[in-house]
C-alpha cells in the first residue's frame, strides 16, 4: 500500500470507530509498518486540516471528530477537476489559502480510482498564469481593528485605523470594505494598494454592511451564495 492509499485508509479506519481512539501500535500492525511511520502519517493528516487528536493512557490512542470530518465523496473525475479549475480562478483573492486547503481535503475524501483518473484528466488541463494577481490580507475572520499603509490613486500614502466589514471583488481588482476612522465614513480599499498591515487587540463596535453601503458604480453588486 503507498502512502497515499494509507492515508486515506487510516482517516476511514479512525472514522469507523470514533469517537473510540486506536493506538499507533495497533494502527501500525494494522497497516504492516512501524509506529513511528504511524506517527508521521498522523502528523501529515493533521496538518492538512483533519480533525485528529490524541487521548492520553494506557487505552488512549488516536481519535477522529466524527462530525467534522466528509464521508466519502461520490465525485466523478470530470467534477473534481472542474473544482480545482474553478477554485483556480482564487488566486489573486483573500481565499486563495482556503480554496488550495479545501481542494485537498475533497481530494482525500473520494476513491482513490477517482482520484487517480482526476490527476491524469488534470495533466491534460493547462491555465494561463496571471502575473498581475498581487498577495492580499485575510481579514475576514479577523473582529479587530487594524492599521494600513495605503496608497492613493494619486500616490500618495497614508496611514489609518480601520475597522473591516468585507469584500467586493471583481475580475481586475478586490476591494477590502471597511469603516475608515480617518475619513469617519466607509470606505473602499483596493487591496493591492494596501502596502502594509497590522492587527491591533482593539474590538471594534459592531456595524452591519448595508446594501446601501455597497452602492458601487461600477456595476451592480451580487452577494456570494453557498446555494447553487
Amino acid at each position: 500500500m503507498n502512502r497515499t492509499d494509507r492515508l486515506y485508509a487510516l482517516v476511514e479506519e479512525l472514522r469507523a470507530i470514533a469517537p473510540r481512539p486506536r493506538s499507533a501500535r495497533w494502527l501500525a500492525s494494522r497497516f504492516e509498518v512501524n509506529t513511528r511511520t504511524i506517527e508521521r502519517d498522523i502528523g501529515a493528516l493533521q496538518q492538512s486540516g483533519v480533525p485528529i487528536y490524541a487521548e492520553a493512557g494506557r487505552t488512549g490512542g488516536y481519535c477522529l471528530d466524527k462530525a467534522h470530518t466528509l464521508p466519502p465523496v461520490n465525485l466523478t473525475p470530470e467534477e473534481a477537476v472542474a473544482m480545482a479549475l474553478a477554485l483556480k480562478h482564487l488566486d489573486g483573492t483573500p481565499f486563495r489559502a482556503e480554496g488550495r486547503s479545501a481542494l485537498r481535503k475533497l481530494v482525500a475524501a473520494m476513491r482513490q480510482e477517482d482520484v487517480a483518473a482526476a490527476r491524469d484528466l488534470a495533466l491534460r488541463v493547462h491555465v494561463l498564469g496571471d502575473d498581475t494577481a498581487a498577495p492580499m490580507p485575510h481579514v475576514l475572520g479577523i473582529r479587530r481593528v487594524m492599521r494600513i499603509r495605503y496608497t492613493d490613486r494619486a500616490g500618495t500614502v497614508t496611514r489609518r485605523e480601520i475597522e473591516p466589514l468585507g469584500y467586493v471583488g471583481k475580475p481586475a481588482h478586490w476591494y477590502l470594505i471597511a469603516w475608515c476612522r480617518l475619513r469617519r465614513e466607509i470606505r473602499a480599499f483596493r487591496t493591492d494598494r494596501i502596502v502594509s498591515y497590522s492587527v491591533t487587540a482593539e474590538v471594534p463596535p459592531p456595524r452591519r454592511l448595508r446594501p446601501e453601503d455597497l452602492d458601487i458604480p461600477y456595476g451592480d453588486v451580487e452577494q456570494l451564495s453557498l446555494a447553487s
